[in-house]
């Protein structure tokens, strides 16, 4: 029974992070698609706003998992230490991920 679930776990961890790259892929192929049709070039510097983006997000990530080492030395039930790590990691992506659109926000507007 372990292994069934460990196989459905490994699938489903497929299958999500194929659906996140289809998604990605399709909204890159179709924000392009409007910009020409628009008779916008696509900018050449969209390419560094790209790993602009990443770092932030995964900088965010990092600064995450560092502050939720913090709950590991607490005394708390392990339930409650894995939903505020858990927690405290997806809260720093997501400033991260705000970060990156402050960002490009920013350097649109020049």
């Amino acid at each position: 029974m372990e292994n069934l679930q460990d196989a459905l776990g490994a699938l489903f961890l497929v299958l999500g992070l194929v659906a996140v790259i289809f998604i990605i892929a399709r909204y890159t192929y179709l924000l392009k698609k409007a910009m020409i049709e628009k008779g916008m070039q696509p900018s050449g510097s969209g390419k560094r706003m790209r790993y602009v983006d990443i770092g932030c997000i995964v900088l965010g990530l990092g600064i995450g998992l560092l502050v939720s080492s913090i709950f590991t030395t607490m005394d708390l039930g392990e339930d409650t230490t894995d939903l505020f790590i858990w927690g405290t990691i997806l809260i720093f992506g997501a400033l991260g991920l705000l970060t990156a659109h402050w960002l490009r926000k920013k350097e649109g507007g020049r």
